[in-house]
């Protein structure tokens, strides 16, 4: 029977990457009861169903589980599996009591085998005690800002009623964790070999987008009875890189197929500010305008028409009398809402030196000289 569904998922998504058409992509739905899919880079959220309720997430809480271990530099670590980790419920790696096991082992059993077991280890060697990792795992919410989220165990099984999150918040979580190279190499790994007590073990990833779908990166499958299915992805093409998010979907992986192809053909990351100087500024006198830095963000081509940059530059009276440093600010504007910020940079044509007045280069030199006998 599994093998059938797998043969299903594959023809359904080949149909849906053959007819998905930007027509066809403007009217895209999804199953689930809650869904969304945002650029990773600028977390532009590019389609939404429900996107802050809150619901129970089941096993993409191992996400977090997961970057809290990659985070506390203990990868290395030898963790001594308790008897207590051996008997958590549910989905497993089959840790056996006593046995040492690294925990970037632990965390690949984790994230690809979505072991309970693991996850428990984890916490106990991490966090000190199940409880003391949970709070670890909240303590890390609030800093990515996760406002809708509870987490009450490392596992996402349902043992408690305070364990639970949104579309929005999972994105939120995967955009903060894609920025870890070392969880980006294991969220994305479709096989894990290495070597275990007993001998060569073996693990095979249970996300079956990075098979079914070409440009699947990586993510995390979740179920249990009350949360249904649960899946966290993400894909990457052309230089766009997207994160798609459903909580309770039995379709999800032909819906999440179908978010990346729709945001694959509508969008483009393009450059909307470039950095370097700024030739719509001139009204000052032998002063230079420049911005450190470029700014992408993704456009539909539709989009472009919305797109405003307004330069606010500080008091003329100002600028001439300085010399460097910061002259304003670049905004960028998205339907009128603010999206970027970025400081204008002043240089003095005039300045062929580092900026600063001869005096204060005779002073420095001098007491610097004194200074370093």
């Amino acid at each position: 029977m599994k093998g059938t569904r797998k043969y299903i998922c594959i023809g359904l998504i080949s149909i849906v990457l053959l007819t998905l058409s930007p027509n066809f992509a403007a009217a895209i739905s999804v199953n689930a009861d809650g869904a969304i899919l945002m650029e990773q880079q600028s977390g532009r959220v590019l389609y939404e169903k429900n996107p802050h309720e809150i619901r129970r997430i089941a096993s993409i809480t191992k996400i977090m589980t997961a970057i809290i271990a990659i985070e506390s530099g203990k990868l290395n670590d030898s963790v001594k599996v308790s008897e207590k980790a051996v008997y958590t419920e549910g989905s497993s790696v089959y840790l056996q009591k006593g046995e040492l096991i690294k925990l970037e082992d632990l965390v690949y059993g984790l994230m690809l085998r979505s072991g309970n077991d693991a996850a428990t280890a984890i916490a106990e060697h991490v966090g000190g005690s199940v409880e003391g990792f949970v709070f670890l795992m909240n303590q890390k919410a609030e800093e990515i800002g996760m406002r809708n989220t509870v987490f009450a165990n490392p596992h996402g099984l349902d043992d408690h009623e305070d364990h639970y999150s949104t579309p929005y918040d999972m994105a939120l979580l995967t955009r903060y964790a894609m920025e870890n190279a070392t969880y980006q190499k294991i969220s994305g790994t479709k096989v894990h070999t290495f070597e275990r007590e007993h001998g060569t073990q073996q693990w095979k990833n249970k996300n079956r987008l990075l098979t079914l779908y070409p440009y699947s990166t990586g993510g995390k499958t979740g179920y249990t009875k009350r949360a249904n299915r649960t899946l966290v992805t993400t894909a990457s093409k052309d230089g766009v890189d997207l994160i798609a998010v459903t909580l309770n979907d039995s379709n999800d992986w032909d819906d999440h197929a179908a978010m990346y192809e729709y945001g694959f053909a509508e969008y483009e990351v393009k450059r909307l500010l470039n950095k370097g100087l700024i030739s719509e500024v001139k009204d000052i006198e032998d002063k230079e305008f420049y911005i450190k830095e470029d700014f992408y963000y993704p456009v539909s081509d539709a989009d472009l028409e919305e797109i405003k940059i307004e330069y606010k530059m500080l008091p003329k009276k100002k600028l001439q009398e300085k010399r460097s440093g910061k002259a304003g600010l670049a905004i960028v504007y998205f339907q009128n809402e603010p999206i970027k910020k970025l400081p204008i940079y002043m240089k003095d044509m005039n300045d062929k030196g580092d900026g600063k007045h001869w005096w204060k280069k005779i002073k420095e030199f001098i007491f610097g000289v004194i200074g370093n006998d």
